[in-house]
């Protein structure tokens, strides 16, 4: 569609593109609106239903409205958007719901971010407005703000309003992000992958109607949410396993080592032996916290899901399996070693009773030096196999 004469694919500038799935009530509403914004911008554009086995006619629907429908047999919103954006003619893509929730007349803002260089455009809708009824009061104050905390902390993000359904990108911008997830979290992939990136990100106030269908909406909020969070952590070994793992070692091995030496006293409680024994499991569960974050965000960046860190490419040239050996077989000796000082302990007291303070001081230090050394050397050799070259 142009705002004037005929219509050169090859020169299109804007595609607006729609997820649907049985929208028969709104989408032509949703088409027209779009293509008045067109007209009155004056672009070479054209509007993209990427429907998801629709049963209810929206498929003609948006034929006869001017649309072009691209048939997407693979379930989920994602799924959806991922095929429409390879099917996109235009230079920049602004997608939206098709549920006349969001107000396609008015796409501007979008437009004019887009021409400044931004690779994706958000749109905000607590900045914009949230009509009556538009959004449940369960997103509104706690899911989005939640989860839109959670993106700004993990990816270091500026964007207020994560979860927007209303966005523009450049297709340049979408083919570097390689978008991968095929449901929901499909919007929280593209400003995360953006966001690490390094992109170009801008957000602009939108406003959010209520929809304008007599059925109850394809989002689950509990469902969806878990899986908007679940998706966040997955993309931040950082948070999900390197911190948590790193500050439970820490203070693991700070009590372990203080408890060395004998018991000490802290508010009128006596910690000892028994202490140590947990402190002693927090640096092991701590460790293995730390690896999977080494391993996680390894494998994450040769699958193409995370952008390469030179932080950790730098590392990985340092950190090789002959150094993971030679570690390990330091702390299997010294806790050999201890363990040889208990047996002789025990055998000097004719394998009898033992002082337990004292002796399992040392076992609970050898048993730590052990398992440490043993995990050392098993992720030694993970890792270079994670490392290995593949075609």
């Amino acid at each position: 569609m142009t705002a004037q004469g005929p219509f050169d694919p090859a020169a299109v500038e804007l595609t607006v593109l729609m997820p649907c799935l049985n929208e028969a009530e709104t989408v032509a509403t949703c088409i027209q609106k779009a293509q008045h914004s067109i007209a009155r911008l004056g672009l070479v554009a054209e509007v993209v239903i990427a429907d998801n086995g629709s049963t209810d006619g929206s498929q003609d629907i948006a034929r006869q409205s001017g649309a072009r429908v691209v048939d997407v047999p693979m379930r989920g919103y994602g799924a959806a958007l991922q095929a429409g954006i390879a099917a996109a003619r235009g230079r920049w893509i602004i997608m939206g719901d098709a549920d006349d929730s969001y107000d396609f007349s008015r796409l501007e803002a979008f437009v004019e971010k887009l021409r400044e260089g931004h690779d994706l455009v958000m749109g905000n809708r607590f900045r914009g407005g949230i009509a009556p009824g538009a959004m449940p009061p369960l997103h509104r104050y706690l899911g989005n703000p939640v989860l839109s905390f959670i993106g700004r902390l993990f990816f270091r993000s500026s964007i207020g309003d994560f979860h927007c359904g209303l966005r523009g990108f450049s297709k340049q911008a979408a083919e570097r992000m390689d978008l991968q997830t095929t449901g929901m979290e499909f919007a929280s992939e593209m400003v995360v992958k953006a966001s690490l990136l390094g992109l170009r990100i801008a957000e602009v106030p939108t406003t959010l109607s209520p929809d304008g269908r007599s059925r109850p909406p394809h989002l689950r909020s509990w469902r969806d949410g878990w899986r908007h969070l679940r998706f966040l952590l997955m993309y931040s070994p950082r948070w999900l396993f390197l911190y948590p793992g790193f500050a439970l070692m820490v203070l693991g091995l700070a009590l372990a080592v203080s408890l060395a030496w004998g018991p000490w006293r802290i508010a009128g409680v006596e910690l000892d032996i028994h202490t140590m024994l947990y402190a002693a499991a927090m640096v092991i569960v701590g460790f293995q916290a730390v690896t999977f974050a080494v391993f996680t965000k390894r494998f994450a960046i040769q699958e193409g899901l995370l952008p390469s860190d030179r932080r950790l490419d730098r590392a990985m040239r340092w950190i090789n399996l002959e150094k993971g050996l030679i570690a390990s077989g330091v702390l299997l000796v010294l806790g050999l070693a201890g363990t040889g000082w208990a047996i002789g302990e025990w055998w000097r007291a004719g394998f009898g009773e033992l002082d337990p303070r004292r002796a399992m001081r040392v076992a609970i230090a050898s048993v730590l030096l052990l398992s440490l050394g043993i995990q050392i050397g098993l992720a030694s050799f993970f890792l270079s196999i994670l490392s290995l070259r593949r075609k």
